[in-house]
Parts: structure tokens; C-alpha cells; sequence
């Protein structure tokens, strides 16, 4: 369920219509509904009770500060997985307790970073990340919660480039070396082995995956506790996805991930930590452009928007889908017709959609990427010197932007000429 809603003809987020926003912003934009934002949070902590459980929610989804903000006052912990975004939770307002740290490389001033500034646990991906963290918190005096990232080699049954929960993929330690790892951590100065943590990949649309890995960690937990660890803290990740087309068969609800997680892990008396992003923040969000032109070509006619690739990159990325659909409320029974919906950029890869069926347009008119929220702005870019694109935020009747729209002034200065030149 999300907030943005058809009223008098026009497409809502939560009670502001859409238009209103574009007149003050200018399109494009990204919109997020608080509403939506604080509903799915909410579903999650529901699904877990009563595990003692903390929700870190995956910044890389969508770090804007507003975002970290609500859900960080709502109690969430933060995932991050870079020193930027770890500076971006603390500047919100997370306590460091409450964020945890993974990413596959994380370098020594990341390291200095989250040990200065706090942190609640350390995901630890190698055996050279592991003894380059003890040999930091120990020249600095201090002892690092960790947890060993586990590779379990169960196929997510994802995408090829979201998923990393295979021994081919790049992430954690092989299930089959755990002992001896973790073995290595206890002997280690300057952390301290408190779980296990595994992540199988993004948007699954099926239970059966996590259950096949949950089952291999709850297995785990047993045999390193019987090895003398204390197992207190499993971090299973996230990876739960969102339906991005209102035609789909719906993937899971949170209430059922809950009931997996009680079934599998829920005997071995640990507090449970989940990572999810795309959940809480994918169908909070819209994309909304403007059509530039109604072109006809051979064979095929075009919408040509003034968003392009470098505003909303899945697509071009990963062939995804996103809903397209116009601002102004279709009467029941309009025709529709097929477009390529496109982008102004000199690339054509610059494809939102091939032969998408929507209803009339024209030039002028505003449409909305639904589900637009997760891995939108936070991997746009500034390809062809086009101004990264305002971010706003509605509640109820209000909206304010949380990021503006940059000048060229201020993208051309960031440059320095040499002086030789």
C-alpha cells in the first residue's frame, strides 16, 4: 500500500496534488509520501514481535537526510555501507548503538571512523578486513562488536546483479570455513564476536530462499555455540521485494517474512536484526516528469520526457519495470495506445519502456514512476552536466523540498582548471 492516490481527477501524494508540486519545483522530481515511509517501518517491527529485534533500515535504498530522520526517530537502526553514508546517519541523528556497518570493502579511515564515532556492530566480509579492525580498535583502545557475514550458496532467485547470497558472488565467508574464521576472530584483540550475519540478495519475490538460508545459520548458530562462542545477535539481512507493477503477483508481506523468521530462528533465545530498504522506501516514492514531445517514428511512436536516465537508472541498469502512469486521471475506458518511453539523453540506453501501453498524452503533461522511491535519486547522476533533481517530501497537506535542484553555476565550479591550462 503506498499514498499517492487519484482525487478530482488528479494524482495525489498523501493530500497534495501533484501538480501543485511541479508548479513550485519544476519537473522532474522525486516525491516521498512520510505516511508510506512510516507504515512500512512499522510493518516490519509488527512482523518480528515479540523477537527482541532491531530494524536497520538500508540507507543505500534512499540516504536523503529527511528519510534517515523519520525513520531514525521512529527507532530504526541504520545499515550502512560506506563512510559517507555513516556520516549521514550520525548528521540525522543516529546514535552510533544503533548503526551498523557491512559493505564488502570498507576501508581503514571507514574503519577509524566508525570506531571514533561509535558503532553497534561491525559486518565483518574477510579474514584481512577482520585482522585490519582489530589492529585499528586496538590502537585506539577500544573493542568492536562484530558479526562474520556467512555466504551460504543458496540462489535468491533474483537478478543476476542483486544477488549475493552464491559462492560465486563476491560477499561474506563460505558457510564451509566458518568455524575456522570464527575460530580466528575469538583469538583476535579489539573485537568481539557477538553473530552471525548472511544477506542472499534483493528483491525476492519468494519465501523459500531465505528459509533455505535461515535454516543454514540456525544450524551454524548451534555448532559455533557448542564450539564455545556466544551466538547472541543474528543479522539476517534484507532483501524482501515490493510489487513494481500493480499487475504482478504480490511478493510476500512483511507479516509473513516474520512468521519465516519465528520459524527458523525464532528457538535459539537471539535478537534478531534485519536490514531492509527497498520495502520501506521503493513504493514510497514517485518519480514525476514532464512529456517534452510526442514524436512518431518508423514503426513505433515515442514519448520523449524531460527525465532521463541519469534521474532513474534501473531501467537502463537492470531492464526493471516501473509503472508508468499520467498525472491527470484517465475517464474510465480511455484507449490506450504503445509508446517507447524515453529520455532527452544521447544514449539509447536512455529507455524507461519499450511499447508501454498508456493512455493519451501530450506534450506538457505531467507523469509519475511509481515505485520510485529505492534506488532512484540515491543512484542518479550528473551525466551529460544534467542538475541532480529536487527530493521532496509530503505529510498530509504539506511538502517541502529536502533537496534542491543544483545550478549549473555550482556544478561548473566544483571543477578546477590547472593553472598551466
Amino acid at each position: 500500500m503506498d499514498h499517492f492516490l487519484y482525487r478530482n481527477g488528479l494524482l495525489h501524494a498523501e493530500d497534495v496534488p501533484l501538480p501543485e508540486i511541479a508548479a513550485e519545483v519544476g519537473t522532474p522530481f522525486y516525491v516521498y509520501s512520510a505516511a508510506t515511509l512510516t507504515r512500512h517501518y512499522s510493518l516490519f517491527k509488527e512482523a518480528l514481535a515479540p523477537l527482541p529485534n532491531l530494524v536497520c533500515y538500508a540507507m543505500k535504498a534512499n540516504s536523503n537526510q529527511a528519510v534517515v530522520r523519520l525513520l531514525g526517530d521512529l527507532g530504526a537502526g541504520m545499515d550502512v555501507v560506506s563512510g559517507g553514508e555513516y556520516a549521514r546517519a550520525k548528521a540525522a541523528g543516529v546514535p552510533g548503538d544503533r548503526i551498523v556497518f557491512s559493505g564488502v570493502g570498507k576501508t581503514r579511515a571507514e574503519m577509524e571512523q566508525a570506531i571514533a564515532g561509535g558503532i553497534r556492530q561491525v559486518n565483518i566480509e574477510s579474514e584481512p578486513e577482520m585482522s585490519l579492525l582489530s589492529q585499528l580498535a586496538s590502537a585506539m583502545g577500544a573493542t568492536v562488536p562484530v558479526t562474520i557475514r556467512i555466504n551460504p550458496d543458496v540462489d535468491a532467485r533474483t537478478h543476476e546483479k542483486i544477488a549475493t547470497g552464491r559462492a560465486e558472488n563476491k560477499f561474506g565467508i563460505p558457510i564451509s570455513r566458518a568455524s575456522e574464521v570464527y575460530r580466528m576472530a575469538a583469538d583476535l584483540p579489539g573485537i568481539e564476536v557477538v553473530g552471525i550475519d548472511v544477506h542472499i540478495g534483493s528483491q525476492l519475490t519468494e519465501l523459500e530462499p531465505f528459509e533455505a538460508a535461515y535454516l543454514k545459520v540456525a544450524e551454524l548458530t548451534r555448532q559455533l555455540r557448542a564450539d564455545g562462542h556466544d551466538i547472541r545477535r543474528l543479522d539476517l539481512g534484507g532483501g524482501l521485494g515490493i510489487p513494481y507493477t500493480r499487475t504482478n503477483e504480490a511478493p510476500p508481506l512483511p507479516l509473513d517474512y516474520g512468521d519465516l523468521v519465528r520459524r527458523t530462528v525464532g528457538d535459539l533465545g537471539v535478537e534478531v536484526e534485519i536490514e531492509p530498504g527497498r520495502l520501506i522506501a521503493g513504493n514510497a516514492g514517485l518519480l514525476v516528469a514532464s512529456v517534452l514531445y510526442v514524436k512518431s517514428g518508423e514503426g513505433r511512436d515515442f514519448l520523449i520526457l524531460d527525465a532521463a536516465m541519469n534521474d532513474l537508472i534501473r531501467p537502463a541498469m537492470y531492464g526493471a519495470w516501473h509503472d508508468i502512469v499520467p498525472v491527470a486521471e484517465p475517464t474510465p475506458g480511455t484507449e490506450t495506445a504503445a509508446y517507447d518511453i524515453v529520455g532527452p539523453v544521447c544514449e539509447s540506453g536512455d529507455t524507461f519502456a519499450k511499447q508501454r501501453a498508456v493512455p493519451p498524452v501530450a506534450a506538457g503533461d505531467l507523469v509519475a514512476f511509481r515505485s520510485a522511491g529505492a534506488y532512484g535519486a540515491v543512484m542518479a547522476s550528473e551525466y551529460n552536466t544534467r542538475p541532480l533533481i529536487p527530493e521532496v517530501m509530503v505529510r498530509d497537506d504539506q511538502f517541502a523540498v529536502i533537496r534542491r535542484r543544483p545550478t549549473f553555476e555550482e556544478i561548473i565550479n566544483r571543477d578546477t582548471i590547472p593553472s598551466w591550462l
